[in-house]
């Protein structure tokens, strides 16, 4: 499915009776998206209940301001928008269709504390932001990997940017910044980043900077 068909998607979308139903299983939510998006949801979207998990822990205090690092069709963003009402939730993501997926889908569920921006993060001010989460989204510029789409540039040198950019970025935060990684590594959370629990077979996990 292309741009085209998710504009049309997005016309003809009814509205949702019961915003509840759709945040009960994957599926549910999962149906929320046009086919293309849908059918990538299984190795390249946050599943509800890790969204939960770990917006949950990121909502630290009302009106914190979260940081989804590179969100995709947004459905961490809106799953942590669902659960934590008292906290805002910001995505960025360079691929347009995604990000217009993203805003269609925070209208129908009818959701007033999600952001969505379309840009890269190398030109994103972390400083805006308390706290962050992050799904490994530079992976996909490795060799081998399964990637969303073939309408972006992938090496090496940009996954070793990314991650450089990022690290320095989370290091300059201040303490008590909370960070949640999902299938990444330990190298990810700089110095200072102090491990404050794991779940999901160790493939999530809470993070928060120490004051020293």
């Amino acid at each position: 499915m292309k741009r085209d068909d998710t504009t049309a998607w997005g016309q003809i979308t009814p509205a949702l009776s019961n915003i509840h139903n759709w945040f009960a299983s994957d599926d549910a939510f999962n149906n929320l998206y046009p086919p293309y998006i849908k059918e990538l949801a299984k190795s390249h979207w946050t599943p509800v209940e890790v969204a939960r998990k770990a917006s949950n822990f990121l909502a630290a205090m009302p009106g914190d301001k979260i940081l989804d690092i590179g969100s995709g069709p947004g459905k961490f963003c809106l799953s942590g928008a669902y659960y934590n009402p008292e906290v805002s939730f910001y995505g960025i993501e360079q691929r347009d269709d995604l990000v217009y997926c993203a805003a269609i889908t925070k209208e129908m569920l009818g959701l007033n504390n999600v952001t969505f921006l379309n840009g890269n993060l190398l030109d994103l001010d972390f400083s805006q932001f308390d706290h962050f989460y992050f799904f490994n989204s530079f992976y996909e510029n490795l060799p081998g990997t399964d990637k969303i789409d073939n309408n972006l540039t992938y090496s090496r040198q940009l996954y070793n940017k990314y991650n450089r950019f990022l690290y320095k970025q989370l290091e300059n935060r201040p303490p008590g910044t909370r960070l949640v990684t999902y299938h990444g590594s330990e190298e990810e959370a700089p110095k200072g980043y102090q491990l404050a629990g794991s779940t999901n077979s160790q493939l999530l996990k809470c993070w928060i900077k120490a004051a020293y």
